[in-house]
């Protein structure tokens, strides 16, 4: 026995499929625009330990640190690195290094920034007391 569908159920799986493919494809972008941001923000965060360990060291400078952020972010992600800001200070007490930028762009309209700061004591020598 076969069945007949009823002229009111044609064309449900159609449109079914035409209602529920771009929300997939959707929901798919979002994902991995997640995963660039998730991306981005460790990339950052890396670019400031690197920047601030180049710039803590007894003959290191501010100027020291922010070329070896730039350079490390420059040598992981090229699209951030077109966006990249890299701030860098240093004291006798303490250096500090903030990098961000912005993440790549998937979805229209959704732009994503990142930011990694550093923070650590500058070294230097101390005679003994």
């Amino acid at each position: 026995m076969t069945r007949r569908r009823c002229r009111s159920e044609r064309g449900d799986a159609a449109v079914e499929t035409v209602l529920a493919v771009p929300v997939l494809l959707f929901l798919i972008l979002v994902v991995i625009q997640a995963g660039l941001w998730f991306h981005g923000s460790q990339l950052v965060e890396a670019a400031a330990q690197e920047g601030m360990q180049a710039g803590r060291v007894e003959t290191g400078s501010a100027t020291a640190a922010e070329a070896r952020a730039r350079q490390f972010v420059a040598g992981m992600s090229p699209s951030i690195a077109a966006t990249t800001q890299v701030q860098a200070s240093r004291t006798a007490d303490t250096t500090r290094v903030v990098v961000s930028g912005r993440v790549q762009q998937l979805i229209p309209g959704l732009r994503l920034t990142v930011s990694g700061t550093a923070e650590g004591p500058t070294e230097r020598f101390r005679e003994d007391r």
